[in-house]
């Protein structure tokens, strides 16, 4: 059964939520309270509004380095308050220090220990909270199972985010400052966060329409920690080739959007590279892709001094490649939005530093030994001081011819050496009768060290040596390390350009991967629209056609005022699941910006997609199968409004009753 209900049934005790800064009439008492948590590029964050006493929460969502997600909901938000860990990642150091350099917003930033956002301490928390709509003789397990249907436990970071929050809650008495100590501090409603023009969808959802599926790697050896994705509409439509643009079409994924702008900015770039007489365009530009490499990793390493050799290869790759793209992109259509940013954000700077590295590097005696060296006709003091270091060999020999000449006559031959940061020595043989220590010992020469059976000294001509040539080869690398520093300090100064090609050259791989599969496929355009009506005329579900022979294609309708709520009853096997499913596949890949399996298609901007198709197995949230069901479709009623598209599969068939 799909069913997009006319009106929003959401119960008082659980809402969605979208604030608006510029609707919000704040009476100067009401304090809003966030706290955030970022690791590992993961993004969970919960917030207190004391105004109606209600806990919104967010599931964790994927991130950049530049936190442009948590950038948007501080934005909306606008918290008075934020909280995190002291124990914090660099990113999010940064991103709080430029927060309170804006003059026009300053809010305080309170830092906790990092054991109060433990998880189990979130939940405990969680459970110890004071609800007053709840009965005060209720059990800790029937208060679990509402909370489970009224926020989400499958958000690890959002959870302990929860528990600081509460403590925080409970430090500062926020909105019952005046009264008794033992009254705690309310919470009335709890409610899911979505921001403005994001389509809400929950893990069960991306699980039952296997839009992402992890599989365990086939070798037994990384059981434990290599995963791969398995057959799935991600899996399909990644085609990308470079690894940033894999990332961000995982973000696409996460976060489908109702934004029209955004979308059509997707469609007519698909539309232009599905066309096959710019395949061979499309070939061209996906060999560049391949060479883009780890853009903020590089300049991470360069502003620690830490870059290797490999790191200056793979910069002056990915720098090369960006301009490959940009001249290539500019002689396509300019009324594409993307190929029109691509021309003229990629500046010359990206030429100016492939110019210079490949002027200043030579990435073959580099790879040799195994450090920065630099080209020749780069810096002349280091030119004159590599031509000693390539005459020693002859000038040293003769030194050594004439050193023979003062020696024991029993010392058939010697050599002078060179060690790096040790300086010039006289090499000589060991003699039979050279047992002790003592024996070593020759007048005129200061021993030093006895390595393979060779005796190594210093003479006066080897300090004289030391003194008028240096230490040649520690000056030459650090001579050569202070022109790294230059040309790292020239890369740097012009970071911005490289952090342009990433975003957009990212944004290119994803559509050109969707517009591959899309030719691949025989999928269609769909055209979009700001109504909730649904068409589809002979629709296909993207991963079962790839696995069954054949196929039946169905069509579906669905008006502003008629056909909203569909029933399907049909015989055992007949195809009614993956019915519901390929609609949802469908809607869900129209608010992506990606073409559809239809021949023709008309898509409403939905704001969520809820499904109770599935039972999860519930011995780790310790709640019966049937209770989870009932979450399900909880979630489903309080969250869906008029614009939402919810699927149900045989609710309630867990239970007789």
């Amino acid at each position: 059964m799909a069913v997009a209900p006319e009106n929003q049934r959401g119960s008082p005790f659980f809402q969605a939520s979208g604030r608006d800064v510029d609707e919000e009439e704040e009476d100067g008492t009401a304090a809003v309270l966030l706290s955030v948590l970022v690791q590992r590029g993961q993004l969970g964050l919960c917030f207190y509004d004391s105004e109606d006493s209600s806990l919104h929460y967010m599931v964790d969502a994927p991130d950049n380095h530049e936190l442009h997600l948590l950038s948007r909901v501080i934005q909306d938000v606008r918290p008075h308050v934020i909280l995190t860990s002291a124990k914090q990642e660099r990113c999010l150091t940064q991103y709080l220090q430029q927060l309170g350099s804006d003059p026009q917003y300053k809010p305080e930033v309170v830092t906790y220990p990092y054991v109060d956002f433990g998880l189990e301490v979130g939940k405990q928390r969680l459970l110890s909270a004071y609800l007053p709509f709840l009965p005060a003789c209720v059990s800790e397990m029937d208060k679990m199972s509402y909370l489970s249907s009224c926020i989400t436990f499958d958000s690890p970071l959002m959870l302990r985010a929860v528990g600081a929050l509460l403590k925080c809650l409970d430090r500062r008495r926020v909105g019952v400052e005046l009264e008794d100590i033992t009254v705690g501090v309310p919470i009335l409603q709890f409610r899911a966060y979505t921001l403005q023009d994001v389509v809400y969808i929950d893990k069960d959802t991306f699980s039952v329409l296997q839009i992402f599926k992890s599989d365990l790697h086939p070798s037994v050896y990384k059981l434990q920690s290599g995963e791969k994705e398995g057959l799935s509409l991600y899996g399909i439509l990644n085609r990308c080739r470079s690894k940033f643009g894999s990332k961000l079409l995982r973000q696409w994924f996460l976060r489908p959007t109702q934004d029209l702008a955004v979308l059509q900015r997707r469609q007519e770039v698909i539309r232009f590279f599905t066309s096959p007489q710019n395949s061979d365009v499309l070939n061209t530009l996906q060999a560049s892709l391949r060479n883009i490499r780890n853009i903020p990793g590089l300049l991470r390493r360069m502003t620690l001094s830490n870059t290797k050799v490999t790191d200056w290869q793979s910069l002056y790759k990915t720098v090369y490649s960006a301009v490959c793209i940009r001249d290539s992109v500019r002689h396509l259509p300019r009324s594409i939005q993307l190929f029109r940013e691509i021309s003229e954000k990629l500046s010359d700077d990206l030429h100016y530093i492939a110019a210079l590295i490949n002027r200043v590097v030579d990435f073959n005696a580099s790879l040799e030994e195994n450090r920065f060296t630099v080209k020749p006709n780069v810096d002349p003091a280091i030119d004159e001081k590599k031509r000693r270091m390539m005459g020693l060999s002859d000038f040293l020999t003769d030194v050594a011819k004439r050193e023979l000449e003062h020696l024991d006559s029993r010392i058939s031959s010697c050599c002078v050496i060179y060690i790096p940061l040790i300086g010039f020595l006289l090499s000589v043989p060991r003699l039979p009768s050279m047992v002790e220590k003592e024996d070593f010992e020759m007048e005129g020469l200061e021993f030093m060290f006895l390595s393979e059976e060779r005796l190594h000294y210093r003479s006066q001509r080897t300090r004289e040596l030391d003194s008028l040539l240096g230490d040649l080869h520690c000056d030459i690398r650090d001579m050569e390390t202070a022109v790294m520093t230059q040309l790292q300090n020239a890369v740097l100064e012009r970071s911005t350009s490289l952090y342009q090609v990433l975003d957009l050259t990212a944004e290119l791989d994803c559509l050109m991967a969707m517009s591959s599969t899309s030719q691949e496929y025989s999928y269609t355009s769909p055209k979009l629209g700001r109504h909730r009506k649904i068409s589809i005329t002979q629709g296909r579900h993207p991963l079962l056609e790839l696995c069954s022979p054949v196929f039946v294609t169905n069509s579906f309708q669905s008006f502003e005022s008629k056909g909203r709520i569909k029933i399907i009853t049909g015989p055992n096997s007949s195809g009614k699941s993956i019915f519901l499913k390929q609609v949802g596949l469908i809607v869900f890949m129209a608010l992506i910006g990606s073409d559809v399996p239809a021949k023709e298609a008309e898509v409403g901007l939905v704001d969520g997609i809820f499904t109770r198709m599935q039972s999860r197995e519930s011995v780790s949230v310790g709640l019966s199968t049937f209770m989870i069901d009932l979450n399900q479709m909880a979630l489903a009623l309080n969250s869906s409004t008029g614009n939402s598209l919810v699927l149900i599969d045989e609710f309630g068939k867990g239970t007789n009753t």
